[in-house]
């Protein structure tokens, strides 16, 4: 915002001294394209930082998604080897049992 008004000012200031040399048309004419060009890098400024902005929340977003599914794959594959490790003590105890 401090770039925009310094920029506004100084372009004003500009056209001021341009203004003494010219047609009241010439300088309205200079004045509309000033105004649209200063609006025009304003809506680029602006969109560029919302673009940057969406850029690090989807990155951040696309790691937590990531470790989650991590996280649960972890969890998936120690419950299938708990699981299996009660198969193998229950055949190991049922085979001690059936041996006596």
């Amino acid at each position: 915002m401090k770039k925009t008004t310094t920029a506004l000012a100084i372009a004003f200031g500009v056209l001021a001294l341009a203004a003494c040399k010219k047609s009241p048309n010439e300088q309205a004419a200079e004045n509309v394209e000033s105004n649209y060009s200063n609006a025009a890098e304003n809506l680029e400024a602006t969109t560029s930082n919302a673009g940057e902005a969406i850029e690090a929340n989807a990155e951040n977003a696309s790691s937590e998604v990531k470790a989650a599914g991590e996280n649960q794959a972890e969890a998936i594959k120690n419950e299938g080897k708990e699981k299996a490790n009660a198969i193998r003590n229950g055949a190991t105890t049922a085979t001690t049992n059936n041996s006596h």
